[in-house]
């Protein structure tokens, strides 16, 4: 694979990582398999570009891998095989008997960044920008997961204000319902007795009225 598409693959990784810790709490095997797919990818070929002395887009491509794998985590990387990989070694200089002296050799001068073909070039620099991105990206969802966790303690600080009140108020109507059945109580206890002697009251009054005509009419 290409050094081009192992960087677009990357990409659409970092994009699927990205959405799973977003919404790892409720889906936490949301995009597993196509991620621990898609590392594997990568890290083989970075090896494979390694063969093709392209060091520089692997050792590029490399560093992007071990970001990528740090994001899936340590132990989910272990459990799917996803070793890291070491940084390549310094060539060792041929033995001394090897080293038989040119008898054409031509100085070249001196330069830190040797010219690549423009495809490497436009490679590397596509890599960069988008690594720059994402770790600006990165940068921003790690702000924005930061103001999340405030808010939330924020509204579990409200929803156990608002519990507390539910409950004091759960109290409350509990108190009330008890006062009102005691009361109901009292009026059918009120209501039994005015029946049970509904009678007797009539008797007395009439007795009354009769006593009360017997004095006028002997006056």
């Amino acid at each position: 694979m290409s050094a081009a598409k192992l960087t677009s693959l990357a990409t659409s990784t970092l994009s699927l990582l990205l959405e799973r810790q977003r919404l790892q709490a409720s889906h936490p095997t949301l995009h597993l398999q196509t991620i621990s797919t898609n590392l594997h990818k990568i890290r083989d070929g970075v090896i494979a570009l390694r063969t093709t002395s392209d060091d520089e887009a692997a050792e590029s491509l490399r560093a992007h891998y071990e970001r990528l794998r740090g994001m899936f985590g340590e132990a989910a990387a272990e459990k799917a095989g996803l070793h890291t990989i070491p940084p390549p070694m310094p060539p060792s200089p041929p033995p001394l008997a090897e080293r038989v002296p040119s008898p054409e050799t031509t100085y070249e001068p001196y330069t830190d960044d040797p010219s690549l073909d423009p495809d490497e070039n436009g490679i590397l620099m596509q890599q960069r920008q988008i690594m720059d991105a994402q770790d600006a990206h990165l940068d921003h969802l790690s702000s924005s997961i930061g103001r999340q966790h405030h808010i939330s303690l924020q509204i579990g600080d409200e929803l156990e204000v608002h519990t507390g009140l539910l409950d004091a108020l759960d109290t409350e109507l509990d108190g009330t319902g008890a006062r009102m059945s005691n009361a109901r109580r009292k009026l059918e206890r009120v209501a039994q007795g005015a029946r049970r002697n509904g009678s007797t009251v009539t008797i007395a009054l009439l007795i009354l009225i009769l006593l009360i005509l017997i004095v006028v009419f002997k006056t």
